[in-house]
């Protein structure tokens, strides 16, 4: 069975391919299936742009099951934001660097950095079957960078559950916690 991931964020791509190795045949990026373009994320969760993506992409392929995640960081403190606006908090979409500044800029001298990676994953059959799930990871927003790993607010994201930012994580200690994972570890259930 081939799998066609709904992004071509190499980092994500990457992730989800270690997670879902030996459960699919083949996983392909969308560049890598021939797909062009982009869905409009349009939706105000994390699911219904997920969704949004799933049905993009399966729309132009037959042959194939589609996933697709969005996910974000929300920080208590600031309502939940930035939330679905996650990638483009700054106003260009994938600059961490401007996202991480604003970010710390947002919770100069506040003291409750509480916050969740949250992910919510949809996949699309070849049938048409929707099936979808979410994770979720605790933890708080550091007052500066810890480690060169991962993407994102990672070098800011210190996780509850390993004690340590996960930019200082390895891929696979951050793929046993982080919320991608324990949202296609549920999605994987539902297979």
């Amino acid at each position: 069975m081939k799998l066609i991931i709904a992004s071509n964020n190499k980092a994500k791509i990457a992730e989800i391919q270690s997670i879902f190795k030996g459960v699919f045949d083949q996983v392909l990026s969308m560049r890598e299936a021939g797909i062009t373009g982009e869905a409009v994320e349009s939706g105000d969760t994390f699911f219904v742009n997920a969704l949004i993506k799933a049905r993009y992409c399966a729309e132009r392929v037959r042959d194939a099951a589609v996933l697709a995640d969005d996910s974000g960081l929300e920080v208590y403190a600031l309502n939940g934001a930035p939330g679905i606006h996650s990638a483009r908090y700054a106003g260009i979409h994938g600059d961490d660097a401007a996202n991480n500044a604003l970010l710390l800029k947002n919770l100069e001298g506040v003291t409750d950095r509480r916050a969740a990676f949250v992910c919510a994953v949809v996949l699309v059959t070849a049938g048409g079957r929707v099936l979808s799930a979410e994770g979720r990871c605790e933890g708080y927003i550091l007052h500066e960078a810890q480690g060169q790993g991962g993407f994102g607010y990672d070098p800011l994201f210190f996780s509850d559950d390993l004690h340590m930012s996960f930019g200082r994580a390895d891929g696979k200690a951050k793929n046993a916690v982080s919320h991608r994972a324990r949202a296609l570890k549920a999605l994987q259930k539902q297979l």
